[in-house]
């Protein structure tokens, strides 16, 4: 089995790449995947894996080999090299190097009565991996990003995800062609924003539904609130006028699957 213990190895130094630059990701199509239960989802989510590096002192190679199959390359590696890889501070000794996926919108596949969360530009990447474990808790159709402002395969949004980013059905688009994609579907689109809004629990997500959430600092654009079938509004009781955006997309979500009876 190859072994790499100095963090001047090439290899190593186009992995702190792929950690620390959304271009070279990009370029490489590659990313990292940090922690077992997160490669396990990966694996699950149909992932193609290239490579898993694994420290010996924190986890065996029986332990890994059992995560995959043959065609991967196994990598030992030392405490040094691991520790100028890993991206969380507690971690289980394990780094795999995933392929990205196509995330068009027409790759998703969706049930006849869908419901989807739709982000306009959000910019935070803990925000964006908090929402993707609602839509996982949720068990809703899709997720679509609309003009994102952050690369999906950072390393933050993999952590903060705990592994939901690959569990999800994801697809990314201008808000035009979303938008266009939703009414080819005939699916309701429910936009969250203060302006000309009704209560988001007096309407009906029992319908084919999209819900779409946008920044906090400048809630949804204008081409948003135009074409959404009803512009919703989260009532504030206290003293601001909105709340944080992973928050409000849970609570929109989880109103929209009781009205379905959780199915």
């Amino acid at each position: 089995m190859k072994q790499i213990t100095s963090i001047q190895n090439p290899y190593i130094k186009s992995l702190v790449q792929l950690q620390e630059k959304a271009k070279a990701r990009k370029q490489s199509g590659t990313f990292l995947i940090e922690g077992k239960r997160e490669i396990e989802l990966a694996i699950k989510g149909n992932y193609q894996l290239e490579t898993i590096l694994f420290l010996p002192d924190l986890i065996s190679k029986d332990q890994i080999t059992q995560l995959s199959n043959d065609s991967i390359e196994f990598i030992e590696i030392n405490k040094e090299v691991y520790q100028k890889l890993a991206y969380r501070d507690t971690t289980e000794g394990i780094i795999a190097i995933a392929k990205t996926k196509s995330l068009s919108l027409l790759n998703l596949k969706l049930s006849e009565n869908p419901l989807i969360l739709v982000m306009e530009s959000i910019e935070k990447p803990g925000n964006i991996g908090a929402m993707l474990r609602t839509c996982d808790a949720a068990n809703i159709d899709a997720v679509i990003i609309a003009n994102p402002k952050t690369d999906l395969y950072n390393p933050n949004i993999v952590r903060s995800s705990v592994g939901c980013l690959f569990t999800n059905q994801i697809a990314i688009g201008t808000s035009e062609e979303i938008i266009q994609f939703l009414k080819n579907k005939n699916i309701a689109i429910f936009g969250a924003t203060l302006q000309n809004s009704n209560f988001y629990h007096t309407q009906n997500y029992t319908i084919p539904t999209a819900l779409v959430v946008g920044t906090e600092a400048t809630g949804l654009t204008q081409v948003w609130r135009d074409n959404a079938t009803q512009n919703i509004i989260i009532p504030m009781q206290g003293e601001i006028d909105s709340m944080n955006v992973s928050v409000a997309s849970a609570i929109l979500l989880f109103e929209a699957k009781r009205q379905r009876g959780f199915n």
